[in-house]
Protein backbone atom coordinates (compact mmCIF):
# COMPACT_ATOMS: atom_id res chain seq x y z
CA UNK A 1 0.00 0.00 0.00
CA UNK A 2 1.37 3.59 -0.95
CA UNK A 3 2.24 6.29 1.32
CA UNK A 4 -1.00 8.24 -0.62
CA UNK A 5 -3.70 5.26 -0.07
CA UNK A 6 -3.07 5.07 4.20
CA UNK A 7 -3.26 8.90 3.77
CA UNK A 8 -6.28 8.94 2.05
CA UNK A 9 -7.82 5.81 4.04
CA UNK A 10 -6.89 7.54 7.72
CA UNK A 11 -8.74 11.14 6.76
CA UNK A 12 -11.53 11.53 8.63
CA UNK A 13 -15.06 11.80 6.86
CA UNK A 14 -16.04 15.70 6.54
CA UNK A 15 -18.94 16.44 8.77
CA UNK A 16 -22.65 16.83 6.99
CA UNK A 17 -23.21 20.39 7.23
CA UNK A 18 -26.26 22.14 9.78
CA UNK A 19 -29.52 22.80 8.22
CA UNK A 20 -32.10 24.50 9.47
CA UNK A 21 -35.58 23.00 10.85
CA UNK A 22 -38.42 24.55 8.90
CA UNK A 23 -41.56 23.89 11.61
CA UNK A 24 -42.85 26.70 13.08
CA UNK A 25 -41.58 28.44 16.04
CA UNK A 26 -38.48 26.11 15.91
CA UNK A 27 -35.76 27.52 13.93
CA UNK A 28 -33.06 25.56 15.26
CA UNK A 29 -29.85 24.11 13.16
CA UNK A 30 -29.48 20.46 13.37
CA UNK A 31 -27.76 17.29 11.54
CA UNK A 32 -29.64 13.93 10.32
CA UNK A 33 -26.58 12.55 12.91
CA UNK A 34 -27.74 14.85 15.72
CA UNK A 35 -31.40 15.10 15.46
CA UNK A 36 -33.23 12.56 18.53
CA UNK A 37 -36.78 12.13 18.82
CA UNK A 38 -37.99 15.22 21.28
CA UNK A 39 -35.40 17.53 20.19
CA UNK A 40 -37.42 19.79 18.01
CA UNK A 41 -40.61 22.27 19.69
CA UNK A 42 -42.65 23.59 17.30
CA UNK A 43 -46.38 25.08 16.77
CA UNK A 44 -48.22 22.36 14.43
CA UNK A 45 -51.00 24.51 13.87
CA UNK A 46 -50.96 27.93 12.04
CA UNK A 47 -51.23 31.44 13.86
CA UNK A 48 -54.53 33.28 13.96
CA UNK A 49 -55.38 36.80 13.54
CA UNK A 50 -58.53 38.87 15.08
CA UNK A 51 -59.18 42.53 15.90
CA UNK A 52 -55.62 42.81 16.95
CA UNK A 53 -55.07 39.52 18.61
CA UNK A 54 -52.50 36.90 17.73
CA UNK A 55 -52.98 33.59 18.59
CA UNK A 56 -51.58 29.82 17.78
CA UNK A 57 -54.52 27.79 17.21
CA UNK A 58 -52.92 24.96 18.60
CA UNK A 59 -51.85 25.36 21.77
CA UNK A 60 -54.95 28.63 22.58
CA UNK A 61 -51.83 31.23 23.59
CA UNK A 62 -52.16 34.25 22.57
CA UNK A 63 -51.25 38.09 22.86
CA UNK A 64 -51.53 41.72 21.58
CA UNK A 65 -47.99 42.32 21.18
CA UNK A 66 -46.47 40.59 18.00
CA UNK A 67 -43.09 39.72 19.07
CA UNK A 68 -44.48 38.41 22.52
CA UNK A 69 -46.47 36.24 20.41
CA UNK A 70 -43.76 34.97 18.61
CA UNK A 71 -41.76 34.57 21.53
CA UNK A 72 -44.83 31.75 22.95
CA UNK A 73 -42.51 28.28 22.62
CA UNK A 74 -43.69 25.72 20.97
CA UNK A 75 -46.42 23.22 21.92
CA UNK A 76 -45.49 20.34 20.58
CA UNK A 77 -42.43 18.15 19.87
CA UNK A 78 -40.63 15.88 17.45
CA UNK A 79 -37.53 15.91 15.31
CA UNK A 80 -36.48 18.66 13.26
CA UNK A 81 -37.45 18.60 9.45
CA UNK A 82 -35.89 20.35 6.45
CA UNK A 83 -40.21 20.22 4.76
CA UNK A 84 -41.92 23.13 5.29
CA UNK A 85 -45.71 23.02 6.99
CA UNK A 86 -48.62 23.63 4.72
CA UNK A 87 -50.07 26.47 7.17
CA UNK A 88 -52.20 29.56 6.70
CA UNK A 89 -53.25 32.74 8.85
CA UNK A 90 -56.80 32.25 9.78
CA UNK A 91 -59.83 34.56 11.49
CA UNK A 92 -60.63 33.56 15.24
CA UNK A 93 -63.96 33.40 13.84
CA UNK A 94 -63.74 31.22 10.70
CA UNK A 95 -65.85 28.12 12.39
CA UNK A 96 -68.83 30.45 11.73
CA UNK A 97 -70.42 30.77 8.50
CA UNK A 98 -68.83 34.90 7.52
CA UNK A 99 -71.89 37.05 6.41
CA UNK A 100 -71.67 38.45 2.95
CA UNK A 101 -69.93 41.86 2.49
CA UNK A 102 -71.96 44.82 0.89
CA UNK A 103 -70.18 45.88 -2.31
CA UNK A 104 -67.76 48.45 -1.82
CA UNK A 105 -69.02 51.89 -3.35
CA UNK A 106 -67.07 54.55 -4.85
CA UNK A 107 -67.14 58.08 -4.65
CA UNK A 108 -65.29 61.07 -5.34
CA UNK A 109 -64.76 61.54 -1.96
CA UNK A 110 -62.64 57.79 -1.65
CA UNK A 111 -63.36 54.44 -1.29
CA UNK A 112 -65.50 53.58 0.82
CA UNK A 113 -63.92 51.11 3.61
CA UNK A 114 -66.73 50.23 5.91
CA UNK A 115 -67.82 46.63 4.35
CA UNK A 116 -63.64 45.91 4.50
CA UNK A 117 -63.42 43.61 7.35
CA UNK A 118 -59.54 44.16 7.07
CA UNK A 119 -60.24 47.89 7.24
CA UNK A 120 -62.71 47.36 10.42
CA UNK A 121 -60.10 45.30 12.47
CA UNK A 122 -57.48 47.97 11.86
CA UNK A 123 -55.33 45.90 9.42
CA UNK A 124 -53.77 47.40 6.34
CA UNK A 125 -55.41 46.90 3.37
CA UNK A 126 -54.01 46.98 0.45
CA UNK A 127 -57.11 47.97 -1.72
CA UNK A 128 -58.15 50.75 0.78
CA UNK A 129 -54.96 51.33 2.60
CA UNK A 130 -54.13 54.70 1.12
CA UNK A 131 -57.88 55.70 0.25
CA UNK A 132 -59.05 58.43 2.74
CA UNK A 133 -62.83 58.16 4.80
CA UNK A 134 -65.23 60.10 3.26
CA UNK A 135 -65.94 62.80 5.34
CA UNK A 136 -69.01 64.07 6.72
CA UNK A 137 -70.65 67.26 4.87
CA UNK A 138 -70.60 70.35 6.82
CA UNK A 139 -73.58 73.02 6.49
CA UNK A 140 -71.59 76.53 5.65
CA UNK A 141 -75.13 78.53 8.00
CA UNK A 142 -74.55 76.90 11.03
CA UNK A 143 -78.28 75.29 10.56
CA UNK A 144 -79.18 71.91 11.88
CA UNK A 145 -74.97 70.89 12.41
CA UNK A 146 -73.69 68.41 14.59
CA UNK A 147 -70.83 69.39 17.34
CA UNK A 148 -67.82 69.00 15.93
CA UNK A 149 -65.40 67.24 18.21
CA UNK A 150 -61.90 68.65 19.12
CA UNK A 151 -59.09 66.44 18.67
CA UNK A 152 -57.10 66.96 22.01
CA UNK A 153 -53.35 64.95 22.40
CA UNK A 154 -53.86 63.65 25.78
CA UNK A 155 -50.61 64.50 28.01
CA UNK A 156 -48.15 61.74 28.77
CA UNK A 157 -48.34 60.24 32.02
CA UNK A 158 -45.02 60.83 33.82
CA UNK A 159 -43.70 57.25 35.29
CA UNK A 160 -40.60 56.70 37.41
CA UNK A 161 -38.53 53.58 35.95
CA UNK A 162 -34.99 52.37 37.40
CA UNK A 163 -32.50 52.48 35.07
CA UNK A 164 -31.33 49.39 36.50
CA UNK A 165 -34.70 47.04 35.90
CA UNK A 166 -34.52 44.59 33.49
CA UNK A 167 -37.38 45.49 31.08
CA UNK A 168 -39.09 44.03 27.66
CA UNK A 169 -39.08 46.17 24.41
CA UNK A 170 -42.23 46.13 23.00
CA UNK A 171 -41.36 47.44 19.45
CA UNK A 172 -42.69 45.19 16.96
CA UNK A 173 -39.73 42.66 16.07
CA UNK A 174 -37.66 43.72 19.04
CA UNK A 175 -39.16 41.72 22.41
CA UNK A 176 -35.53 42.29 23.32
CA UNK A 177 -34.74 42.94 27.26
CA UNK A 178 -33.04 45.56 28.46
CA UNK A 179 -32.53 48.60 31.16
CA UNK A 180 -33.10 51.91 30.53
CA UNK A 181 -29.59 53.24 31.54
CA UNK A 182 -28.18 51.31 28.16
CA UNK A 183 -31.21 52.70 25.85
CA UNK A 184 -30.05 55.37 23.14
CA UNK A 185 -31.25 56.30 19.89
CA UNK A 186 -30.17 53.22 17.73
CA UNK A 187 -29.99 50.44 20.99
CA UNK A 188 -33.59 49.34 19.32
CA UNK A 189 -34.20 47.21 16.03
CA UNK A 190 -37.75 47.38 15.02
CA UNK A 191 -40.64 47.45 12.59
CA UNK A 192 -42.46 50.69 12.91
CA UNK A 193 -45.06 50.22 10.80
CA UNK A 194 -48.18 47.22 11.13
CA UNK A 195 -47.93 43.50 9.91
CA UNK A 196 -49.65 43.44 6.59
CA UNK A 197 -52.04 40.46 5.92
CA UNK A 198 -53.77 40.29 2.75
CA UNK A 199 -55.15 37.11 0.78
CA UNK A 200 -51.65 34.45 1.15
CA UNK A 201 -49.14 37.79 1.60
CA UNK A 202 -47.81 38.08 4.80
CA UNK A 203 -45.17 41.35 5.56
CA UNK A 204 -44.41 44.94 7.39
CA UNK A 205 -45.66 47.96 5.43
CA UNK A 206 -43.03 50.18 6.67
CA UNK A 207 -40.30 48.25 4.59
CA UNK A 208 -42.82 46.90 2.08
CA UNK A 209 -41.38 43.57 2.07
CA UNK A 210 -44.20 40.77 1.60
CA UNK A 211 -43.53 36.36 1.45
CA UNK A 212 -46.10 34.40 1.04
CA UNK A 213 -44.49 31.55 4.12
CA UNK A 214 -45.12 32.14 7.45
CA UNK A 215 -41.70 31.43 8.60
CA UNK A 216 -40.57 33.68 6.04
CA UNK A 217 -42.31 36.19 7.28
CA UNK A 218 -40.74 36.29 11.01
CA UNK A 219 -37.12 35.63 9.75
CA UNK A 220 -37.68 39.65 8.14
CA UNK A 221 -35.29 41.87 9.31
CA UNK A 222 -36.10 45.27 11.06
CA UNK A 223 -35.82 48.23 9.04
CA UNK A 224 -35.53 50.74 11.40
CA UNK A 225 -33.56 51.43 14.95
CA UNK A 226 -34.28 53.76 17.63
CA UNK A 227 -34.64 53.42 21.39
CA UNK A 228 -36.32 50.66 22.98
CA UNK A 229 -40.13 51.12 24.45
CA UNK A 230 -41.51 48.93 27.10
CA UNK A 231 -44.51 51.01 26.69
CA UNK A 232 -45.31 50.39 23.08
CA UNK A 233 -49.12 49.59 22.15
Amino acid sequence: MSAETEKSAAAPAPAPAPMRCQRIGCDAMFTDDDNPDGSCHYHPSGPMFHDGMKEWSCCKQRSHDFSLFLAIPGCATGKHTTEKPVTKAVSLNSKATPPKLAPIQSSKQGVETEACSRCRQGFFCSDHGSQPKAQKPVAVNGTNTEPVEKCSVPQPKKKVVNINEPRVCKNKGCGKTYKEKDNHDAACEYHPGPAVFHDRNRGWKCCDVHVKEFDEFMEIPPCTKGWHNADAV
